[in-house]
């Protein structure tokens, strides 16, 4: 099966989505996601105007050694924008694969080893009635666990909170689903370290105090504490025996996370802005985490992401892998087979697209009881109405930043 054609589609039904669909000679076609918040028309000009002409005339079913030429020939190695593109195609492929054998993506990786995957929502609120409506909002969805994100006394507007302010244009859609601002400039929040350290646990004690010991809770610091404020957080969290507590600190310092560790047992998930195994080398090896967030999306693909999980899989570290509105459908696709067909499965991130989106790309997953399964469909199961999609033009869009009371910029 030769490439003989490529096409990157971008469309904008509830956010910007960057969509790589390849075409085979004899017909077969496959779609790979290469959406990066924020950041989609750097990862459009990589594709079209360097990876593109590479594929044309190769063999569709050489994943593994397409993989490799397209990471190594291109010299600058890394980084989002290189690993977005390749993960792109990499999906592509395995999507032709799968329809050409006429079996799912996930029985081409060994078959089925669970039934479904778990997966949690998120469940937010700027106060604890808020929080409670939601965390019930959630259960009705059939949410077996839920993330858990707090607003904080005198700070206006945090990452996480469905209920704060969203943008114009975009009103009604869930801030936590989408917090990217269509614009030309990106919004400006605010931040507190202390007063968020000192809010946080009474929060759970309510939450606990309130859904019982059952329920798996987890939550996110999106990367906004020092390594010493990681440890007080997390020692002050294990009274409340979280399923994780997600990047507690920037990940690009892995040796902060030695302390962290030697501080507290809270559960520890990183990953989410990592893009190969090199970056997972030293936190894995000295198994300074226990779930590895990458998305398929941002981690070079299926055949990519799947290696970092087999190593990390020697250490008891399982997967989390990042499940955001802004991995398109087509990324969630590639997580769930993936997820679905490796042995340390550990839970999936689940937030779900809006209803444009879902026309746009048409799905066969399920969802019942808390858990997921790509379905039984050829390749990924996901198909693209271009016509749809041409209905809704790219519009700049950027996530929100952080500042500190006195005016310095700080991680959102």
């Amino acid at each position: 099966m030769i490439i003989d054609k490529a096409e990157v589609i971008v469309t904008s039904p509830d956010r910007n989505f960057v969509t790589l669909k390849l075409t085979t000679d004899d017909g077969h076609t496959g779609l790979g996601d290469a959406t990066l918040n924020g950041r989609e028309l750097a990862v459009v000009s990589y594709l079209e105007d360097h990876v593109v002409p590479l594929l044309l005339g190769r063999d569709a079913h050489r994943i593994e050694d397409t993989w490799q030429f397209l990471y190594r020939s291109a010299y600058w190695r890394r980084g989002p924008v290189t690993m977005a593109a390749i993960a792109a195609v990499d999906m592509a492929l395995w999507d032709i694969k799968g329809k050409a054998a006429g079996m799912p993506v996930y029985q081409l990786l060994g078959g089925a080893s669970r039934e479904g995957l778990l997966a949690y929502g998120h469940a937010s609120g700027k106060s604890t009635e808020e929080l409670f409506d939601s965390i019930r909002a959630h259960q009705e969805q059939g949410y077996r666990a839920i993330r858990v994100q707090t607003g904080v006394p005198g700070l206006k507007s945090i990452y996480g909170i469905a209920s704060n302010a969203t943008y114009e244009g975009m009103e009604g859609v869930r801030y936590d689903h989408e917090p990217a601002q269509r614009g030309d400039l990106p919004n400006e929040e605010d931040w507190d370290t202390r007063s968020y350290l000192r809010h946080v646990p009474t929060v759970f004690e309510a939450v606990r105090n309130e859904f019982g010991p059952e329920l798996p809770l987890l939550h996110d610091a999106h990367h906004r504490l020092t390594p010493i404020q990681a440890a007080k957080l997390g020692q002050s969290l294990e009274p409340y025996d979280l399923f994780w507590l997600e990047d507690v600190t920037p990940a690009e310092n892995q040796e902060a996370l030695r302390l962290v560790r030697q501080r507290t047992t809270t559960p520890l998930a990183i990953g989410e802005i990592f893009n190969t195994i090199w970056d997972y080398q030293q936190i894995v090896r000295e198994q300074l985490i226990d779930y590895v967030r990458s998305a398929v999306t941002h981690t070079g693909g299926i055949t990519h992401l799947k290696k970092v999980l087999d190593y990390a899989s020697q250490y008891q570290i399982k997967s989390g892998m990042h499940g955001p509105t802004d991995v398109s459908p087509v990324g969630m696709a590639a997580a769930m087979h993936l997820g679905l067909a490796i042995h340390n499965f550990g839970i999936q991130e689940y937030m779900q697209h809006g209803t444009k989106t879902d026309q746009v790309f048409q799905q066969s997953f399920t969802w019942q009881d808390g858990f997921l399964h790509p379905g039984d469909k050829p390749g990924l199961g996901v198909d693209l109405d271009v016509d749809e999609a041409g209905k809704y033009p790219y519009v700049r869009a950027y996530l929100p930043y952080n500042r500190l009371a006195d005016g310095t910029v700080h991680d959102w």
